[in-house]
């Protein structure tokens, strides 16, 4: 079994366990370098995936000044990453924000803080799947020169059916473990990262061409955040541009099987996070001049194709041979990312099980693969379940559930900000760095998430939010990300009556750095 790297001064009881409660898991250590841990965050947010899913989508919302929102989702997204970066030196779990904030705020607020991420990752794996699929079949389309084969896609059980199946060979292929298919991931980002660089060279050309009639010129006030037009489209736009960053905490996850594990994947974090904030400025402002940000035409906002933008702009910018490359990138893109991002909720799933948050069973680790493979299966399962049931209920279901999938994000990474300021709150005074990088920056990033957390909360009771469809007159996108929530409160209350140690604090211990001898 892999000795966890605890922090100085926790010893250990001889038991697998710490003086303060924690666990080893039994996980594959030093499986993963800097660079595999950087590859590991960059594939789990799939730029290219992000792109085509919500490009159109936040053009409708804050029009030319998506770069700016851009750039506005970048700074609480590495203001949490710092919180994260000192939480994963004092402390590397695999349970990363359920862990810390049950260290700092207890076992109430950890638990729904671990669902948060749970569920979360569970909404991405399902749209990842749908885009995925769709991709395929618009590949297929475009090798065979069949419309029909593309339009295989229009065809709800077809679409179902492979989403289904490529769900099932995600999960069978994270089960098998972390190196599996390194080699593969690196091509696949290597991939996503050219083809985006030959998209952007390409738009910036044909900028102002004839044939692109709804083109742009380019504006410094494009970085301007402060000219979007009202707050609520702000607020709006930022959180699908939270959304976009999502996943680069998948480098923590995978902590206990780092090699370095209290360093390397926080500074992996940050490298993955300048990685994506370039890839995504570049992107959006080179689209964006040479169509538009517009509902007409090739407008990005074009309510027609604005879910979907590369599928629009494939061919007319890169043309039909390189225009294939697109749809592949955009295929490898979610394929990876569907592969890389089981890390984040089979590893959660594994410590609040080892923690005796959730059922023991889920704290099996595979005796050749090293791997969660119960909570591995089951996230497969939930996956397929969920996006099957939303895309036979909801015609919007990639609207909606990434519109929902904002207020999740908001919501752990805001408590793992605010329980990084409070559980180094004596170390607080020691140095300026510990003030900024355990306290000002995470507690900023974690006001600034909180805030678009209630104004989205707030918004998506309108129906007017997100697909515009609604259930007894309530916004949908309020009806998935509150019913998720509370479906969470409900399953923690179960818990707390088969797991009532956990819950009395005597699993998992509060603590301070300063409360441990040593530290």
């Amino acid at each position: 079994m892999t000795e966890l790297d605890v922090r100085p001064g926790a010893d250990d009881t001889g038991d697998g366990a710490t003086a303060d409660g924690m666990r080893t898991k039994g996980l594959s250590g030093n499986s993963v370098g800097m660079l595999g841990s950087a590859v590991i965050g960059v594939s789990t947010v799939a730029p290219v995936y992000c792109l085509t899913s919500t490009l159109g989508s936040t053009a409708g919302e804050v029009g030319v000044q998506m770069p700016a929102v851009f750039l506005a989702g970048f700074l609480p997204m590495l203001l949490v990453a710092f919180a994260y970066r000192e939480l994963n030196k004092a402390m590397p779990d695999c349970g990363t924000s359920f862990t810390w904030t049950v260290k700092a705020f207890g076992p109430w607020v950890g638990w729904v803080c671990g669902w948060g991420l749970v569920i979360a990752t569970i909404i991405v794996l399902s749209n990842l799947a749908g885009v995925a699929t769709s991709y395929f079949w618009l590949l297929a389309g475009e090798v065979t020169g069949s419309g029909s084969v593309a339009a295989l896609d229009g065809n709800k059980a077809v679409h179902i059916v492979t989403c289904l199946g490529l769900i099932a060979i995600a999960t069978v292929i994270s089960y098998r473990g972390m190196t599996a298919t390194k080699g593969l991931q690196y091509t696949l980002v290597a991939l996503q990262l050219l083809v985006l660089a030959v998209f952007v060279a390409m738009a910036l050309s044909k900028a102002g061409d004839a044939e692109f009639a709804t083109s742009a010129e380019f504006s410094w006030s494009w970085l301007n955040p402060f000219a979007v037009q009202s707050f609520a489209a702000f607020t709006a736009g930022l959180s699908l541009s939270i959304f976009m960053y999502w996943g680069w905490d998948a480098c923590l996850t995978a902590n206990e099987e780092t090699s370095g594990s209290s360093r390397t994947p926080g500074r992996a974090a940050l490298v993955a996070m300048v990685v994506l904030v370039g890839s995504y400025l570049a992107t959006g402002i080179a689209a964006q001049m040479v169509v538009g940000s517009g509902d007409q035409g090739l407008g990005l906002a074009n309510p027609k194709t604005s879910d979907n933008v590369f599928a629009a702009l494939a061919g007319p910018v890169m043309g039909p041979a390189l225009g294939i490359t697109l749809f592949v990138a955009v295929l490898a893109s979610a394929a990876a990312s569907l592969q890389t991002t089981f890390i984040p909720v089979a590893r959660t799933v594994l410590a609040m099980s080892a923690y005796e948050a959730l059922p023991a069973s889920y704290a099996e680790v595979h005796p050749r693969f090293r791997t969660p493979g119960r909570a591995t299966v089951t996230a497969g399962v939930a996956t397929g379940v969920f996006y099957a049931v939303m895309t036979l209920v909801s015609e919007h279901v990639l609207v909606d559930t990434i519109y929902a999938l904002g207020l999740m994000i908001c919501f752990y990474y805001a408590l793992t900000a605010f329980a990084c300021a409070w559980y180094f709150r004596a170390d607080l005074l020691r140095s300026g760095r510990d003030l900024l990088f355990k306290g000002i920056f995470p507690v900023l990033g974690g006001v600034l998430l909180a805030a678009v957390f209630a104004k989205t909360l707030a918004d998506m009771w309108d129906p007017a939010y997100g697909s515009g469809s609604s259930v007894l007159g309530v916004g949908s996108v309020f009806v998935i990300g509150v019913g998720l929530l509370l479906l969470g409160v409900v399953i923690m209350l179960v818990m707390s009556r088969r797991s009532p140690a956990f819950f009395r604090g005597e699993v998992l211990t509060r603590s301070t750095p300063a409360l441990v001898a040593g530290d």
